[in-house]
């Protein structure tokens, strides 16, 4: 017997393993656009049209992935893209003060890295075929 899952993923089409590598580079997209611009990071990221796109792809795509390793990575880039928006509504909290405003710049950059960890982190792994945990 083998000790691992009973069950067997299915392979997901080679088209949708595309769509996921088209989101990845919309994400990558619009870090860079943050990355070169006066935008930062963070900022572009969330509001950049290049990742609003992929988070609506993700969400009329993410169906076609169930039982397979892509389902794992439509997952973690709808999260990815929801905890910036969260992290980025907190940070826009704390800099209409004055005493948060170091804070905020704070958690922009500390989001920006992490936004750029998980979408390089994600990436490789498609790349692995391997799922997101």
């Amino acid at each position: 017997m083998a000790d691992g899952p009973s069950f067997v993923a299915a392979e997901p089409a080679p088209s949708l393993v595309n769509v996921v590598h088209a989101v990845y580079g919309l994400h990558s997209l619009s870090i860079l656009i943050g990355v070169t611009t006066a935008a930062s990071v963070i900022g572009a990221f969330v509001f950049g049209v290049p990742s609003i796109v992929a988070v609506v792809v993700n969400y009329l795509k993410r169906a076609e992935a169930v039982g397979t390793f892509l389902e794992s990575h439509f997952r973690w880039q709808i999260r990815t893209f929801w905890f910036a928006v969260l992290w980025c509504v907190i940070g826009g909290t704390l800099f209409v003060t004055l005493v948060g405003i170091p804070i905020a710049l704070g958690i922009f950059l500390g989001a920006g890295i992490w936004t750029i960890y998980r979408i390089a982190r994600g990436w490789l792994a498609l790349r692995d075929r391997r799922p997101m945990y």
